[in-house]
């Protein structure tokens, strides 16, 4: 759970972890062949979807090796295809955000959050703006984006938009279109193409994960002379692995269980990397959602 306090929304250290099965870690030569059904797993695709399928590889190689079935990552086009491709069992396994995995999970009875990054219960957005806009940084909602041009990144993204939102309401008193008085507002499709539209000056600001933010810097993705932090949100729960229920009947009874301790023990960066998540993985459970899940709901995100 968390639940908001002066500081912000925080997250709670109640973490679902399944006992009492042990991992059954599995050579290659234990996947199935041909004829045998493989695991299937996707992300949202808030990064570049181009890159996903290159750093998404070894997760394949690994998660076969422990899980012994063969896995494949299948790439998705928007947030909403990710979730659907899980609600109609076309993926067992998806890395979505906090809204994502609630939609999801309301969809599919049964359906568990089993591992989150170590970061993901305190997660930040990033507000940013282009440096030539004259928006100054501030430790407090920055009053300069006030009928400013903005983008926000999915529709569906809990760092990219129905947080930002929150807060937005939240220290305003206004919705997001009255607080930019009727000036160009609209939803990006991903972080990387929310930082690069700022970048560029076709919108004054926008609000994204901060994750990809210090990521894109750091691979001299954009420029910082032109795009800056203006401001960072108080924290919130947000990614996570969510895994069908199905896999149960699929891979044998134990397999929820076999799959969670597999990407908790992961400590290889290079597969950590292709979820941006360099600290590691710790266990999750639907509860850690619950408060993000009703914040949804009173904004008409979740039915």
């Amino acid at each position: 759970m968390f639940k908001r306090t002066g500081a912000g929304w925080i997250g709670s250290a109640g973490r679902y972890l399944v006992m009492g099965l042990a991992t059954a870690a599995l050579g290659p030569a234990a996947c199935g062949g041909p004829s045998e059904p493989s695991l299937k797993f996707t992300a949202i695709p808030g990064d570049n979807t181009n890159r996903l399928a290159d750093k998404f590889a070894p997760l394949e190689r690994y998660l076969s090796q422990q899980l012994g079935v063969a896995v494949r990552y299948v790439p998705t086009t928007s947030y909403s295809a990710s979730v659907e491709s899980f609600v109609n069992g076309d993926v067992h396994l998806a890395w979505f955000g906090g809204l994502t995995g609630v939609r999801a999970r309301q969809k599919v009875v049964g359906a568990v959050a089993i591992a989150q990054g170590r970061a993901d219960p305190q997660y930040h957005s990033y507000f940013i703006a282009n440096t030539a806009s004259g928006i100054e940084p501030s430790d407090s909602f920055p009053a300069g984006l006030a009928g400013r041009k903005f983008a926000f990144g999915s529709s569906s993204s809990t760092s990219g938009r129905l947080m930002p939102e929150f807060f937005i309401r939240q220290f305003t008193g206004q919705a997001p279109a009255d607080y930019f008085d009727g000036q160009e507002m609209s939803f990006s499709g991903s972080h990387e193409k929310t930082a690069k539209l700022v970048e560029a000056g076709t919108f004054d600001a926008g609000a994204m994960d901060y994750k990809t933010f210090d990521r894109m810097i750091r691979e001299k993705l954009i420029d910082p002379e032109k795009v800056q932090i203006i401001w960072k949100t108080p924290p919130y729960p947000d990614y996570h692995w969510t895994i069908h229920p199905d896999v149960e009947k699929i891979f044998g009874a134990g397999f929820i269980a076999r799959t969670q301790e597999a990407l908790i023990q992961i400590k290889d960066r290079e597969l950590l990397e292709a979820i941006n998540r360099p600290e590691g993985l710790i266990g999750a459970g639907n509860s850690d959602w619950d408060d993000l899940r009703d914040l949804a709901k009173s904004l008409g995100l979740v039915r």
